[in-house]
């Protein structure tokens, strides 16, 4: 049955849209979230037992391949931190190729001068060790007969347990010279190798630089990675700039109270507390170590042979609570877990290099971090997914 027109000739009212169903979306739009929910879900957990693995086996491959791995990952740092200042002096209008190479020479005549500072004086005192070491063993001698009835409750001990006689083989080894002899020439291959591919580097970031942004397909995608890198790179470069004053604060400080106790070799001490803090607490427990050999190898009583070492804790306990959280600021404070975390990571892969590398290495990860965005590992245990919803999209910038 047709409705006859409006004499007014006004157009039929449209009939009203149908209502959605009881129980709101549809049932196919739901199930097929669900199943977009756990396949994000499953991605997300093939990432983490990829990082687990990953993370679980890197210190093995790293370890047997150290003698690759090692100069590669140092040559990166050392691009990473010098390449601010290879910018600055190509600013003023030197050459990329002289910049690099002026900017590496900053850093191998600081290296020169600091090692020359410590090692020098180190060899002369190291003459004394032996008359130190006899000075140190007379006072814990000292100090250990005030304990004797600890000796004598302990030989008691030993004879109602009854401990059985055994003895020991000790098989001859290389010794210390023979080691430092066969080591020599791979030591100095893999620092020449490094200092050659990081001036490489250097040499080669405008041209990287340049490749990223003239990559018009994917405009966007090269933009925002050659901010990354930027960022990177002034980011670490500022830190161990920052801390590299502190330290040489630190070092002018400890040089003067060495003096003012009338230590030998003042500025020794001063370089070397100026290159150990930058091992984050591992490297003041060992100046502090020193130190209290020194001074009761040195002092006429135990009690004022601690005060060097007292007197140390005390200003780094300043300078690692007041000075540098002030200076550094929020853009830079790193979970003092983390730092622990790689100080053993990679010190346990590559030793005291591995040590020293582990602060830029981590500085690196967690700057990428802050651009590409850091895992929810823990909402990620209660079903959210492990990065949040665009996190790694790369594409055109408005």
């Amino acid at each position: 049955m047709s409705t006859a027109p409006d004499p007014g000739g006004t157009a039929p009212t449209p009939p009203p849209p149908p209502s959605p169903p009881p129980g709101g979306e549809p049932r196919q739009y739901r199930r097929a979230s669900g199943l977009a929910a756990q396949e994000l879900r499953l991605i997300s957990a093939l990432v983490v037992l990829l990082a687990i693995g990953l993370f679980l086996a890197l210190p093995f491959v790293l370890s047997i391949g150290s003698v690759v791995f090692l100069p590669l990952v140092t040559a990166i740092m050392l691009m990473i931190i010098l390449s601010p200042l290879a910018d600055r002096l190509a600013q003023v209008g030197l050459p990329n190729f002289i910049a690099s190479f002026l900017a590496l020479l900053v850093f191998l005549g600081a290296l020169a001068l600091s090692l020359t500072v410590v090692l020098r004086p180190a060899l002369s005192l190291f003459e004394d060790v032996p008359a130190l070491i006899d000075r140190i063993g007379t006072r814990f001698q000292d100090l250990q007969g005030s304990f004797a009835w600890m000796s004598r409750l302990n030989d008691k001990v030993a004879a109602i347990v009854g401990q059985a006689e055994t003895e020991q083989v000790v098989l001859a080894g290389p010794s210390m010279l023979e080691q430092l002899a066969f080591a020599t020439p791979s030591v100095l291959l893999e620092v020449l190798l490094t200092f050659l591919m990081a001036f490489f580097m250097i040499e080669a970031r405008v041209r990287m630089r340049r490749r990223l942004l003239l990559e018009r397909k994917h405009f966007g995608t090269s933009l925002k990675a050659a901010r990354v890198m930027r960022d990177v790179q002034d980011r670490v470069a500022a830190y161990i700039l920052t801390v590299g004053l502190i330290n040489l604060g630190v070092g002018v400080i400890v040089a003067g109270g060495a003096w003012a106790l009338d230590m030998r070799y003042p500025v020794m001490w001063g370089g070397l507390a100026a290159l150990l803090n930058f091992l984050p607490y591992i490297g003041p427990l060992a100046m502090a170590a020193l130190l209290t050999l020194y001074g009761l190898g040195t002092a006429d009583s135990a009690l004022v042979g601690l005060v060097p070492a007292a007197a140390y804790l005390g200003l780094h306990a300043t300078e690692s609570n007041l000075v540098t959280p002030s200076i550094l600021g929020a853009r830079f404070t790193i979970n003092p877990v983390l730092i622990l975390l790689a100080l053993s990571y990679f010190s346990w892969i590559w030793g005291v290099v591995g040590a020293l590398l582990s602060v830029p290495i981590l500085l690196t990860v967690t700057a990428l971090f802050d651009h590409l965005g850091k895992p929810n590992l823990i909402g990620f245990l209660f079903g959210e997914p492990l990065f949040a919803a665009g996190v790694l999209d790369f594409g055109e910038e408005a």
